[in-house]
């Protein structure tokens, strides 16, 4: 073992040690484990920072977008609607959405399958109050194992395919690996429906500010245009739709004023409502019944860029311009580009029409305009700003995100395209359409996530160009040649899943794929069982974050520590080692 050996290996146990204890952050541990293999040398100065331009990094910053973008979209929410009665428990939960994301990942990129469903995850945790924890990993587990399934599942049995066809001249075809993929995938699905209890469930991700307020809820005004889903049903059957957070306060039809309207009131289009709820129930009722906020059509906002103009809550102070007043009188929109759209006032309902309502000290408004120059305005008004918080009354539902993210997934399911490019493509896309403005996509994006997959890549890649991974190579060449044919298998799939982490998967299959033929070409086996083991080990990479983008995308949503994929992640690999090796064996005979 040379001195650059020893130091990588020694950088590589002391970053691991340091992910366990878990006093420091992951991304702090990872960038100071890059600065410690730079002053030892082992990673060169011109490509300590080249893991930022990893295609990792790109595929998890693109997913995020994508994944925020079909969240907002409305079309995940009438997912949830119908499936909301059958997931009344944690583990039914767990067994619709890990079931639907393996069986997925067999026909997309599995990174692909986890982003589409991932925001239905968050819909279904917000709605049962179930804690993303028990979710998420569930999830990136079944992508892992669905992967397994086809031959675009995922990278390793790709990069096996073409390994074989160097030795054999034909490749692995597409459904070669489904015998002993499927297999595996429902045995590795079956543990995860009860599994989820090894999770810990206090974990909190990165959650935005609504859960730190607890306002008693908003009052705001919408029109019913032609086309609403919302017209001809009953009063009761809209507020039903909001699941008990709306409540319809007046209806006004014409000249006519109704004032708590009878549930058996049939909405019409062109009624103006008054609705009072919760932001998000407020959102979630407007985006999916179509329905439109009324507002001031002279608003100085219509000539701001579109990615400029956003929504501010504030709340107005004992000396503001504000008190006493209506918003006709005041002509926010008029003087100072502003439009009101909803207002939360404590102990009281508003059942007015918003623009005739008498602004009083301590309401909470919900203001939108320009972004830039909206503090500047709430100082002028005395009004004082909320802490930031995710709030989209408003938006309207769209299916372009839905599509987007199929095309993508279509031309990576017929490689036409990387995977990088694909997401990275569908992302920009999604922006220049509005689905997401830049504000919200720099939101979005789990940047301590991005900077620990770009400071470890190149630390990982020391063990390969210090010839570290050539003396691991080595020492598992030897430990194979004693052992029987059955006991050579389980340990270069063992050997795959333990050293995918650090190299990731696609180098593991490069670096043992051909220690596998050799193996199996010295004792005169047929090389595609040893094959199929390093695909399958190198893809389920259980145990840590940083292995695969599927487990790096949940790790800051779910807030998960680096220890805790140990907990669900090393029965899932026993099992897949003990029952992954006689299934390979069964369907590709030595």
């Amino acid at each position: 073992m040379t001195l650059d050996q020893a130091l990588a290996f020694a950088v590589i146990i002391g970053m691991m040690a340091l992910f366990i204890w878990g006093r420091l952050r992951y991304d702090l541990v990872a960038v100071l484990s890059l600065l410690v293999a730079i002053a030892s040398g082992i990673v060169p100065p011109d490509k300590a920072f080249s893991g930022f331009s990893n295609d990792i990094v790109i595929i998890v910053a693109s997913a995020l977008v994508v994944s925020a973008a079909v969240g907002r979209s409305g079309v995940i929410e009438r997912v949830v609607r119908k499936l909301g009665p059958y997931l009344t428990t944690t583990t039914r939960q767990v067994a619709a959405l890990a079931g639907s994301v393996t069986a997925l990942s067999g026909f997309v990129k599995n990174i692909g399958a986890l982003a589409m469903l991932m925001p239905i995850a968050f819909q279904v945790a917000r709605r049962t109050g179930t804690s993303p924890s028990s979710l998420l990993m569930p999830m990136s587990f079944g992508a892992l194992l669905g992967g397994i399934v086809t031959l675009i599942g995922t990278s390793p049995n790709i990069i096996v395919s073409g390994v074989r066809q160097q030795i054999l001249g034909e490749p692995f075809q597409m459904f070669d690996f489904a015998p002993v993929g499927v297999s595996l995938a429902l045995i590795g699905f079956i543990f995860l429906i009860f599994g989820w209890r090894l999770l810990p469930t206090e974990r909190k991700g990165t959650v935005s500010m609504d859960a730190a307020f607890n306002l008693e809820g908003y009052t705001t005004e919408v029109s019913v245009p032609e086309g609403s889903p919302a017209a001809d049903l009953t009063v009761k059957a809209l507020e039903d739709l909001g699941e008990g957070d709306i409540e319809v306060i007046t209806l006004l039809r014409g000249g006519e004023r109704r004032y708590d309207p009878a549930g058996n009131v049939i909405v019409k289009a062109g009624d103006i409502l008054i609705l009072r709820g919760e932001p998000a129930a407020l959102e979630r009722i407007v985006a999916l019944e179509k329905l439109r906020l009324t507002r001031d059509k002279k608003s100085k906002e219509r000539d701001t860029p579109a990615d400029e103009v956003g929504i501010m809550e504030a709340v107005i102070t004992s000396d503001s311009r504000l008190i006493g007043s209506t918003v006709n009188q005041l002509k926010l929109a008029d003087r100072f580009g502003i439009n009101l759209l909803a207002v939360s006032r404590t102990g009281r309902r508003i059942a007015n029409r918003l623009r005739t309502v008498k602004l009083r000290a301590g309401d909470v408004v919900v203001l939108q305009g320009n972004l830039t120059t909206m503090p500047e305005t709430l100082g002028e008004l005395n009004l004082l700003p909320l802490a930031e918080r995710d709030l989209r009354i408003g938006r309207k539902g769209s299916l372009v995100p839905i599509a987007v993210l199929a095309a993508a997934m279509i031309l990576v399911a017929f490689n036409l395209v990387p995977v990088a490019i694909a997401f990275f493509g569908a992302a920009v896309i999604l922006l220049l359409a509005g689905s997401l403005s830049l504000r919200e996509a720099y939101d979005v994006i789990d940047w301590p996530i991005l900077v620990l997959l770009g400071a470890l890549i190149p630390v990982s890649d020391a063990l390969r160009t210090t010839g570290s991974a050539d003396l691991i190579a080595a020492w598992l060449s030897d430990a194979a040649m004693s052992l029987p044919a059955f006991g050579a298998l389980a340990l270069l799939l063992a050997a795959a899943m333990a050293v995918t982490p650090f190299l990731n998967n696609a180098a593991t299959v490069l670096v043992m794929a051909p220690i596998a033929a050799g193996f199996a070409a010295n004792l005169g086996y047929n090389p595609d069982p040893f094959l199929m083991a390093v695909a399958i080990g190198a893809a389920c990479d259980f145990l840590t974050p940083i292995g695969h983008q599927c487990n790096t995308l949940v790790m800051g949503p779910g807030g998960y520590r680096f220890s805790d994929y140990w907990r669900l992640g090393l029965p899932l690999s026993l099992i897949v080692l003990v029952a992954g090796t006689p299934l390979i064996l069964y369907f590709w005979p030595l």
